[in-house]
């Protein structure tokens, strides 16, 4: 059984005990969330919700807290002696898929 979530503004495909990296959560590692904007259930019984499945939901246990790799923001102009070099690190959070509610 899978299922197809919105989560910060994005749509992922998970399955149980799937590991996922995810935008950056209030809650603290250890905890438990529910996703409840569960758009799609697939396997056996498939369910489509328009937009979302009624009563269902994605329970999922956070493991850490973290920031991605660097990425480099580089503005330039030619000639103009224009030049910004900015970094950036997205935070995320790690968390393990454990039921979904169907």
């Amino acid at each position: 059984m899978y299922a197809i979530i919105e989560t910060g503004g994005k749509q992922l495909k998970v399955e149980e005990g799937q590991v996922l990296y995810i935008e950056k959560l209030h809650a603290e590692p250890g905890e438990t969330v529910t996703f409840d904007k569960v758009l799609f259930v697939g396997g056996d019984n498939v369910k489509v919700g328009q937009p979302t499945v009624e009563g269902a939901s994605v329970t999922a246990k956070v493991e850490e807290h973290g920031r991605g790799k660097k990425v480099v923001v580089f503005k330039f102009k030619r000639r103009k002696n224009y030049r910004r070099k900015q970094g950036h690190r997205q935070p995320f959070t790690k968390v393990t898929i454990e039921k979904i509610n169907a």
